[in-house]
């Protein structure tokens, strides 16, 4: 049953929308809110999620180059703030129903550069050091064989080992129930619906249309539904006024430890294509979550295909724990991460009067989301300071280039080549790994050329992916429609340090 109108409506029952509905329903009690959302989260991200709670963790070699990414930083850290609290905050809100929330939580980071990653991981885990570095971050590094729960295979043993004492994990499906709780205990509507389209007349929301035919009555409308949110959008919004949300399938499971299991959180640095592998213990259930994958598509799949499934787990027993094979799977877990087409993500209001984003967050959302929901709460009730960092993230934008064309395609050759021999490419003794590497960057450029922009290699990998032509099709239409609609390209300056920005407090 379904609210006939609220004054708020949060389109998207994931960590972000529920996050975002108690911080509202906290601040100003007397907003009728209410969250639409079908209670299975069938291919949600937030349900499936590892939820590291990872800033430094997450670094590239390309998380201090651009502005928009050093705004996602700036941001990353302060969430990592923020979390203690947010949790003790979420436990005193949800009561009995978040018992075990507090005692779900990993404390520590084990950041590990296996021998079989490549020059994309090499750089990324040096990025993550010097990172440590400039902002002061306490870390350590540590002995491979002293590090609980990592047995790799031989010819994949580490060759640096990094350890983050305020990093760590939580067990999502905890903080979700927990959410879910406080939401519910706050006056909280949940709707277990799906949004069919947005209501809007004279360039104004009026409401949310739910499949089996109900209408919510509303004058704001916060899109956090994730990959599906974007279909929405683009029913009300001209062709080409903010990057479209592409669907990044990850794969994961919840398996039985081996023993002794990791005390910490076990990873790598992200690697060529994709998020690093990762072990999170879950104290609740006694399991390990092992992930992931992070297979990007412009249309949804209907799960994760088995050639990367297969590729991961091979990859997690060779690189973090050979015992690994012989334990027992518990539960397959599959969810769709939002990636926009720029690679960052789409948060605020824009030229429909009432309608904000919350999406685009790809790896970011579930670490992000305490501070996301206080910007966007802010933003709804019209308080406090405005937060600069959000600015690049406005949805109606061109789309960002960190990189020049030529940076971009030297890198996409990097992640291409690094990935094949990742995934098992050997090459005869009589093939140069140059001849290899020419090959590769020959049809990247080609890609490249056909495009036009400098997007990130993990999303023109789309193309690569598969021999799909409607795939190229897609992004350059998009490319064609952004160009007529901004006829200005965005920005490459902004604020000269992302970390003078506001900080608030968890509440």
């Amino acid at each position: 049953m379904s609210p006939g109108s609220a004054d708020v409506v949060i389109v998207g029952n994931g960590v972000l929308g529920l996050s975002t509905a108690v911080r509202l329903a906290y601040r100003e009690p007397r907003a009728r809110v209410a969250v639409v959302g079908p209670a299975a989260r069938e291919r949600g991200a937030s349900a499936a999620a590892g939820a590291m709670l990872n800033c430094f963790g997450e670094v590239t070699a390309h998380s201090s180059g651009h502005p928009a990414a050093r705004a996602r930083f700036s941001i990353a850290r302060q969430a990592l703030e923020e979390w203690p609290d947010w949790l003790d905050f979420l436990a005193e809100l949800a009561g009995p129903e978040a018992a075990g929330l507090r005692a779900s939580c990993v404390e520590g980071t084990v950041v590990v550069l296996s021998a079989r990653l490549g020059q994309v991981a090499t750089d990324n885990f040096a990025a993550i050091g010097a990172a440590l570095a400039e902002h002061g971050e306490p870390h350590e590094a540590l002995a491979a064989e002293d590090v609980a729960g990592l047995s790799p295979e031989f010819p994949a043993r580490p060759s640096r080992v990094l350890y983050l004492p305020r990093e760590g994990g939580v067990d999502a499906r905890a903080v979700m129930a927990a959410l879910a709780a406080a939401a519910r205990r706050l006056g909280v509507a949940l709707v277990h619906a799906t949004a069919e389209r947005l209501v809007v007349d004279a360039h104004r929301v009026r409401g949310v249309r739910l499949t089996g035919g109900d209408t919510v009555d509303t004058g704001t409308v916060v899109l956090a539904a994730g990959s599906a949110g974007s279909a929405l959008a683009q029913a009300v919004l001209p062709a080409g006024a903010f990057p479209p949300v592409l669907h990044g399938t990850g794969f994961a499971l919840l398996v039985e430890p081996p023993r002794p299991g990791p005390r910490h959180v076990l990873r790598t640095p992200n690697r060529a294509g994709s998020c690093g592998l990762h072990l999170v213990p879950q104290r609740a259930s006694g399991t390990l979550y092992a992930g992931a994958t992070n297979i990007v598509t412009p249309d949804p799949t209907p799960g994760p295909d088995i050639a990367s499934s297969h590729s991961l787990m091979r990859m997690l027993c060779e690189q973090l724990d050979h015992h690994l094979a012989a334990r027992h799977v518990h539960r397959w877990l599959h969810g769709v991460r939002p990636v926009s087409v720029d690679g960052f993500p789409l948060i605020g209001g824009c030229s429909v009067e009432g309608l904000l984003f919350a999406t685009g967050t790809n790896r970011d959302g579930f670490h992000c989301s305490p501070v996301i929901a206080t910007h966007l709460t802010d933003t709804v009730l019209g308080a406090g300071a405005s937060d600069d960092r959000f600015g690049w993230f406005t949805p109606e934008r061109p789309p960002i280039e960190p990189t020049t064309l030529r940076q971009a395609i030297a890198e996409a050759t990097d992640h291409d080549t690094d990935a094949a021999h990742e995934t098992g490419l050997a090459l005869p003794y009589w093939l140069d790994e140059d001849q290899l590497r020419t090959a590769v960057h020959q049809r990247v450029r080609r890609l490249y050329d056909n495009l036009g922009t400098a997007l990130l290699p993990e999303v023109v990998r789309v193309l690569r992916a598969t021999v799909d032509p409607t795939r190229e099709t897609f992004l350059r239409d998009y490319l064609r429609a952004a160009h007529a609609h901004h006829p200005h390209p965005a920005p490459t300056t902004g604020a000269d340090n992302p970390d003078t920005a506001r900080h608030r407090g968890a509440r």
